[in-house]
């Protein structure tokens, strides 16, 4: 089951790095949007644990905890960009 596990992780980022691109309005290549989704994954996985949310396990949850990190390193990037 582990290597449906890393593909469903691989999924989600590439999900979640697509989305956070289209809401911070940038164009990427699928590459981008997966390294992009994976670490938004970290991030947001980190604020949830900060915060201390209690979350269903699940797609859906993972898909949203992902992009909101995503948003929040692309927009920590366009702030380095400036």
């Amino acid at each position: 089951m582990t290597g449906v596990g890393i593909f469903l992780a691989i999924v989600v980022g590439i999900l979640a790095g697509w989305i956070a691109e289209r809401v911070m309005k940038r164009n990427h290549g699928l590459i981008t949007n997966l390294i992009v989704g994976l670490i938004g994954s970290f991030i947001g996985g980190w604020l949830v644990s900060a915060l201390n949310l209690n979350l269903a396990p699940g797609f859906l949850s993972s898909l949203v905890v992902s992009t909101v990190g995503a948003i929040i390193l692309l927009y920590l990037f366009s702030l380095l960009r400036r």
